[in-house]
Order: C-alpha cells, then sequence, then structure tokens
C-alpha cells in the first residue's frame, strides 16, 4: 500500500478473552486500515461540492385596491316601538272582560268594563238638575231682557247656575265613559293584568298593548366612537333566528350623554317589521359604519410577518427560475377581522405572499404554486 506498512495489533488470548477482547481487536484493526487508507488521498485535490439553492414553494395574491369599510360591531336588543301599559282611570269592580290578551286591538276599543251603576244614577241626578237650570236661567233672561222685569243680580244668578249645572252633568258624563277601559293605541293586547269581580282604583295597572309593525334596536355604543358613530350612520342588523336576512337601516338617535357606569352612550335603529316576525327583547347583532374608502389595499392578516421594527411582508419578484421574494416593511392603518388596510409599503399590482411566508428570508429564490385572482378578505368588523 504505497510503499506503507500496515500494523496489525496482536491480542493474545491469554492476555484478553471474551467479548471484550474481541472488541478491542476489532477496534485495533479499524484504526489501522483508517491510517492506510488515508495516505492514500494524499497530494490528491478534493473535488468541491455543487452549490445548494434553496427553492421554497408559496401562494400568492395580487394587490389590487378596493373599498372598504371600517364598522363598529355592537350587541342591540329589540324594543317594540311603542310599549303602553294601561290603567284605569275611574274606581270601581271589573264587571265583563270584552277583549282578552294575545288578540289584535285598536286605538279606541274596549278592553274591559267597570261597574257603573252609581255613576248611571249620578248622572241621571245631575241631568235633572241641569234640565231645571237651563230652564229657570231661559225664563229669567226672557223677563229681564224683553219686560225688563227681576234684577240684575238675579238674572246672572240663573245663567251661572245652569252653567254650573250643566259642567257638573259633564264631568259625570266623562266619568261614566271612563268606566269602559279603552285602547289608546292599536297594537296586539299582550297581556291583561285584572279579572272580573277585582277592584280598581284609578292609576291601577289592567292590561299591557304592544305595537310591533314596526320595531327599534337599542344598543350602546363605548365611548371612544362617540366623534364617529351619529343620526343618520348607515348600519345593518342580523338576528339569529333568521340567519339568512340581513336588515339594513341606520342610526336614528345617538344619545347626547355618555353613561358615567358603562362607559356608552345609547344609539337606536328603527326596523319594518312586517307579520311581527320579530319579537321584543330578541338579541340583535349590529354594524354601525364608522368609516368607508373608497380604494384601500387591504391584504390579508395571515400575510404579515411581525418583525422587532413592526410588520412586514413578503412580495415575489422576477418569474420562472429567477422569481425571489422580497421583503417590504408595512404600515399596518386599521385591522378589522381578518383585513388588514395597509398604509404604504404595497402598491397595486404586487404578488403578495400569502402561504408560505413565515419560513421565507429575503432573497429565497420561490416557486408559486398557487395565486388567487383576488385579494382576500372582507369588510373591517
Amino acid at each position: 500500500m504505497n510503499g506503507r506498512r500496515m500494523g496489525v495489533v496482536s491480542v493474545g488470548p491469554g492476555r484478553l478473552g471474551g467479548p471484550a477482547g474481541w472488541t478491542l481487536v476489532a477496534l485495533a484493526l479499524a484504526v489501522a486500515c483508517l491510517s492506510g487508507c488515508g495516505g492514500e488521498g494524499q497530494g490528491q485535490t478534493e473535488e468541491p461540492l455543487e452549490a445548494f439553492a434553496r427553492i421554497v414553494n408559496v401562494e400568492v395574491d395580487t394587490v389590487r385596491p378596493r373599498g372598504f369599510t371600517q364598522v363598529v360591531r355592537l350587541t342591540g336588543v329589540a324594543r317594540a316601538m311603542h310599549d303602553v301599559v294601561v290603567s284605569a282611570e275611574e274606581g270601581g269592580v271589573v264587571r265583563r272582560i270584552v277583549r282578552d290578551k294575545g288578540r289584535p286591538i285598536s286605538a279606541g276599543q274596549a278592553i274591559l268594563q267597570l261597574d257603573d251603576a252609581v255613576l248611571k244614577a249620578q248622572v241621571a241626578t245631575a241631568t235633572a238638575q241641569a234640565q231645571l237650570a237651563d230652564e229657570v236661567w231661559e225664563r229669567r233672561r226672557k223677563l229681564y231682557e224683553e219686560d225688563g222685569i227681576g234684577s240684575e243680580l238675579s238674572y246672572l244668578e240663573a245663567k251661572y247656575a245652569a252653567e254650573q249645572a250643566r259642567g257638573s252633568l259633564d264631568a259625570l258624563e266623562e266619568r261614566l265613559a271612563r268606566t269602559t277601559v279603552r285602547a289608546p293605541i292599536s297594537g296586539i293586547l299582550e297581556d291583561r293584568l285584572v279579572e272580573v269581580g277585582a277592584m280598581v282604583s284609578p292609576g291601577t295597572p289592567v292590561a299591557r298593548i304592544v305595537h310591533t309593525d314596526s320595531i327599534k334596536i337599542l344598543a350602546g355604543v363605548p365611548e371612544r366612537y362617540a366623534l364617529d358613530v351619529t343620526e343618520g350612520a348607515a348600519a345593518t342588523v342580523r338576528f339569529s333566528v333568521l340567519p339568512d336576512e340581513r336588515f339594513e337601516t341606520s342610526v336614528s338617535y345617538a344619545g347626547a350623554t355618555v353613561d358615567p357606569q358603562s362607559r356608552t352612550f345609547a344609539v337606536e335603529l328603527m326596523l319594518p317589521n312586517p307579520g311581527a316576525r320579530i319579537k321584543p327583547e330578541m338579541i340583535a347583532d349590529m354594524e354601525i359604519v364608522r368609516e368607508e374608502v373608497d380604494e384601500a389595499i387591504v391584504v390579508s392578516q395571515q400575510a404579515l410577518v411581525s418583525m422587532e421594527e413592526g410588520y412586514v411582508v413578503f412580495v415575489v419578484e422576477g418569474t420562472g427560475d429567477t422569481a425571489v421574494a422580497v421583503i417590504r416593511h408595512v404600515e399596518v392603518s386599521v385591522t378589522q377581522g381578518n383585513d388588514v388596510v395597509v398604509g404604504s409599503g404595497l402598491e397595486a399590482g404586487d404578488r403578495l405572499v400569502i402561504v408560505g411566508q413565515q419560513g421565507l428570508t429575503a432573497g429565497d429564490r420561490v416557486r408559486v404554486v398557487g395565486s388567487r385572482a383576488e385579494p382576500g378578505g372582507g369588510e373591517e368588523r
């Protein structure tokens, strides 16, 4: 072997025996072989390994400006447009229920009837007194005005007595009319609060009427949006029981004060409610438009890579074998849901890496294995 002698280590069985001895023999032979082989390579030139080029598979999305709507998400409660508790205006015992709960009722229709026997008797008495007073007044008027008989004082006493009697009669007739409790508004008789035989006095609640042809949605808006959410702002409303429907409306009222405990201000939205499908006290998911941008660079949040100095993205420059990843520092102006509005760092037409960017470094060769026609994303929530 090139003039070199390979040494052989001999280990006699008298000195080492068993498996351990044979292991040492094998190690000695391996060392001798390596020493001999090493000499053969001296003086020969080693060929360099071929340079290794890393290629990363990525998916890209072409950046295109589009409209972007920033909204405020809220949870509201549906309320009836009118919700009225009807109270008795006259005292008495409930003698008859005219209309039971759960049925439609129009303004002016009777709900229940109170005992009116006493008031009827009083009206009859007052009617007779009024008629007598009118007769006395008419006779004294003729005597005084036509014949000049009687004093002016008697004339005036008869006149005012007739007016007083007529006024007393009108009052009793009004009280008699109020023994029939009537609906002040049209709607649904949601509840009846008294039964036949119950004794009520003026001011006792006897029924509840709700008007649900229209619904108002109430919610509290955090005070940080006080300058953005104003009356007239566009809004949308959804209900979990109507998952396929989206109601378009606007803010009809925005509170002028902030609640010191919740740090919110009240807003109201109005919705038509044909068929009474929306019931009062249902929970509503609301979105109120805060800002609209016609041309914005909107990208998916997954495209962003967080660095110590901020956020960066990768774009692909070149095609085919010359395609490489280029790093761009971007300024994030608005984040909403999975959408991000980029204020600077990207331009229309850039091929933004949206899958595979976490393993990239600037200058890496890339292979585009997927491309989206339109940038992903939706409206800010």
